[in-house]
């Protein structure tokens, strides 16, 4: 065994990287409301651009709000694939696992950006640069989230379709205007498990 699968091994952080999945069946136990606050905690804890900590977590917790979403979302998902030319078969088994995924998890935490606090500049390269640390930052208290839902026996998945919906997904919810959806993670406690492999690491990594 090499030192870097070693460390896998013994490491609690290392191992709970190597050993967490996406999670996409859940039993249909609720989740406490400490636990939640507790990966919430751990989310906020990532770092961030400027330490402006530009992420916004919208929690879903009851079954009507999580069925509005799910079918305000399926609607646009449904408009989208149509105006694509997609066969109705397709569309319709794409809309129904959307739909089943957000409803059938006890808990749906929507996480979005906001720019509020992110500097402003007058062109249009820093800006976009800007918005991307912001992504960035975000995209990286996700995955703190995802890995301490882990950490407390939890399964999550992040999908990403509030990105090719935004708008549908902040008006469903009310949330403020400053707030742009950028992923959805499902959450409950597991009810299935899964094994994943990786590509070697020297597929992926040059040393200069």
């Amino acid at each position: 065994m090499s030192s870097a699968e070693n460390a896998l091994e013994t490491s609690p952080v290392c191992a709970a990287i190597r050993e967490r999945r996406s999670v996409r069946r859940y039993r249909p136990d609720p989740v406490p409301r400490a636990v939640l606050e507790t990966v919430l905690t751990a989310a906020v804890w990532s770092p961030s651009a400027h330490n402006r900590q530009p992420w916004r977590f919208a929690v879903v917790e009851s079954a009507e709000q999580k069925t509005r979403l799910a079918q305000a979302m399926g609607e646009r998902l449904r408009h989208d694939l149509e105006a694509d030319g997609v066969p109705e078969a397709v569309i319709a088994a794409d809309t129904a696992r959307s739909y089943a995924r957000i409803t059938a998890a006890p808990v749906v935490i929507v996480i979005c950006l906001t720019m509020a606090d992110m500097d402003s500049y007058p062109d249009e390269r820093r800006s976009r640069n800007e918005f991307l640390m912001a992504v960035q930052s975000v995209a990286m208290a996700g995955e703190n989230l995802l890995l301490a839902a882990y950490d407390a026996g939890l399964g999550a998945c992040w999908l990403c379709a509030p990105l090719f919906c935004p708008d549908v997904v902040r008006e469903t919810l009310s949330l403020p205007a400053d707030w742009q959806a950028q992923g959805l993670i499902t959450l409950g406690y597991p009810a299935e498990s899964r094994v994943k492999d990786r590509r070697p690491l020297e597929s992926s990594v040059l040393w200069r």
